[in-house]
């Protein structure tokens, strides 16, 4: 019977776990305490000898480190598939992977529900200046610091939604009720987005830059995504726009963001996600227009079992049909 390692904690899906593989493979569970004892059980006669998937929660790194091009090299030994728990992957080094002949799987989907509605609740309290209301109440200040004139309804401004992936969707369906007119840039048109959702193509990015009156990223991170919305981009947005984060925080020059609250060329922030988590650049602090989370996107029973249940579904199907559904598309 085929051997797969749990690697990082397993929270909310251990019927189902048992359930799926039942019959199909011995499930191992990550016991070392350090990165040197994990690489030891790799080998022939090893604690993890014989592994031939793993289902991969980045948390894990507290004992093993990384899994970068060393860990992956080990693990090349036996392990042909790595069901990453999560949407993002950029914690995994892919083209090692792909170099060894390892897959990497994701949960697309699983997230969208929890990330979503993160982004919405951002969007709500940066154009409604809620957060800061809600300080100034328990700080004993009634509303003596808000501005109307800052504040804005959400019922006909302009969504621009920068990556229209599951999460960017589900947050054009959620505003939609409002209703907001919602406009995207994604490397393809979406063939499943309604009709009452704009695309625009690389060459009209500009022109939908120009039109946001809020703009949300939903962009993975990737070399090529890293600071994709950079000082360029933050001026093209009118006057007071506000910017959403629930993606990644690299993908924006945070420089370039602060500096263009400084001179209030945006409106307000609102930000899920940080270059250096869990690290906050103090100086965010400063603004009471930016709205600030601790990566809450998925934090909620319902997001983190289904994302449990989608990589364990990943793995099993390695095993019962040669490859899972969701193959990140670099390795496809």
């Amino acid at each position: 019977m085929p051997r797969v390692l749990l690697c990082g904690d397993l929270v909310w899906a251990h019927k189902e776990c048992e359930e799926m593989f039942k019959g199909i493979a011995e499930v191992v569970p990550l016991t070392s305490p350090d990165r040197a004892d994990f690489i030891a059980g790799l080998q022939p006669g090893g604690k993890y000898d014989s592994i031939v998937g793993m289902f991969y929660q980045h948390t894990s790194a507290r004992f093993i480190g990384p899994l970068n091009a060393e860990l992956i090299g080990a693990l090349a030994v036996s392990v042909k598939w790595i069901a990453h728990n999560g949407a993002g992957y950029d914690q995994v080094d892919v083209q090692a992977c792909k170099a060894h002949g390892i897959y990497v799987s994701n949960t697309p989907g699983a997230v969208d529900y929890g990330t979503a509605t993160t982004a919405l609740y951002l969007l709500i309290s940066a154009m409604r200046r809620f957060s800061s209301a809600e300080r100034a109440v328990r700080s004993g200040s009634w509303k003596t610091l808000h501005k109307a004139k800052f504040a804005h309804d959400l019922e006909g401004h302009t969504l621009a939604i920068l990556g229209m992936g599951g999460v960017g969707l589900r947050l054009a369906q959620y505003v939609h009720a409002f209703p907001m007119r919602v406009i995207y840039h994604n490397r393809n048109k979406v063939a499943n987005a309604p009709d009452w959702i704009e695309y625009y193509p690389a060459e009209r990015l500009d022109e939908m830059l120009a039109e946001a009156d809020v703009l949300s990223v939903h962009v993975p991170l990737r070399k090529e995504t890293t600071g994709l919305v950079d000082e360029t981009m933050i001026r093209k947005l009118k006057q007071g726009a506000v910017i959403i984060n629930t993606a990644r925080g690299k993908v924006i020059d945070e420089e370039a963001m602060i500096r263009a609250l400084e001179d209030r060329h945006l409106g307000a922030i609102g930000l899920d996600v940080y270059p250096n988590e869990p690290e906050v650049n103090p100086r965010l602090l400063e603004f009471p227009n930016a709205i600030l989370l601790p990566h809450m996107g998925t934090e909620t029973l319902d997001s983190q079992k289904r994302m449990e249940v989608r990589a364990l579904t990943n793995l099993r199907d390695y095993l019962t049909k040669g490859a899972g559904a969701d193959i990140i598309p670099e390795l496809r």
